[in-house]
């Protein structure tokens, strides 16, 4: 018997990457899921786009685990669009019983001042803007089933501190732990709890880039990813460079299951001790 038996889904940004190790860890537990992404390039972003084979691949992972799986295209910044197809889903489906907020990207890093205002507003309409689609989409849904249910946000440790040279970001995740907060207290009379993820580096296509490579290793001119291991696992208590997908599904699992029953505005960072390390005086 899995910790998910009997429970519906919902993930976005799951063609690849976090979203479809979640989709797959909850399956492998008993759930049904939803699953949705852009599935196409984002102006502004430089590394390689998701595709919609990468979202039907995460979709056939799940039917192989002998659970059912729905999808649809829509871009998180599109709330008509993703409520349209989250709706379309459910009835499909039946009910919806979780959802995790998982759709985000990483452009432009630089000085906060240097940014432009397409890179700023892309990211704080995906990041930030996109998690809060995704929960107004998703609650009537959840309030109508009448049997409570979990709502976990994927934001980051730069969540929980400041990063430099990625101040967009910064005050997105910040944002993502507000807008949880104040979830975990308005939803608290339907049963419906709320939290949040805090991961350090996950090895995703977001991290594995020469563009995302410029973070870790200023000091070189044009660095690939592989020049940043050690500078990666400098930044954590742990001295891992990174987090595999797996590491926050398992996260997710817990929280989504019951578990996790009394658990809400929590939260949650899995980052290898980044958000707590010293970093000296």
């Amino acid at each position: 018997m899995g910790r998910m038996d009997g429970k519906v889904v919902a993930i976005t940004g799951a063609a690849r990457g976090q979203g479809r190790a979640h989709a797959l860890r909850l399956a492998e537990e008993g759930a049904d899921v939803i699953v949705t992404d852009l599935a196409a390039p984002v102006d502004t972003v430089a590394y390689p786009a998701s595709t919609p084979d990468d979202l039907a691949e995460t979709v056939a992972g799940v039917e192989k685990l002998g659970r059912r799986a729905v999808s649809f295209v829509a871009d998180v910044r599109d709330f008509d669009a993703l409520n349209a197809g989250l709706a379309g889903a459910v009835a499909e489906l039946g009910r919806l019983d979780v959802v995790v907020a998982n759709a985000g990207i990483l452009n432009a890093v630089k000085p906060s001042w240097e940014l432009s205002g397409a890179e700023w507003q892309t990211m704080i309409d995906i990041n930030l803007g996109g998690v809060w689609h995704t929960t107004k989409a998703a609650i009537p849904h959840l309030i109508d089933g009448g049997g409570g249910g979990a709502i976990i946000l994927i934001s980051s440790t730069a969540g929980l501190r400041g990063i430099p040279n990625i101040a967009h970001y910064n005050a997105a995740k910040h944002g993502v732990l507000g807008l949880q907060r104040t979830l975990a207290n308005e939803l608290t009379p339907h049963r419906i709890r709320v939290n949040s993820v805090h991961p350090t580096n996950v090895r995703t296509t977001m991290i594995e880039n020469d563009s995302s490579a410029r973070i870790y290793r200023p000091d070189l001119e044009n660095p690939a990813f592989a020049d940043t291991t050690d500078a990666l696992a400098r930044i954590n208590m742990w001295p891992v460079p990174y987090l595999d997908v797996e590491d926050v599904a398992n996260a997710v699992l817990f929280l989504a299951s019951d578990e996790a029953r009394y658990i809400t505005g929590v939260a949650l960072p899995v980052d290898l001790g980044m958000s707590q390390k010293y970093s000296g005086a």
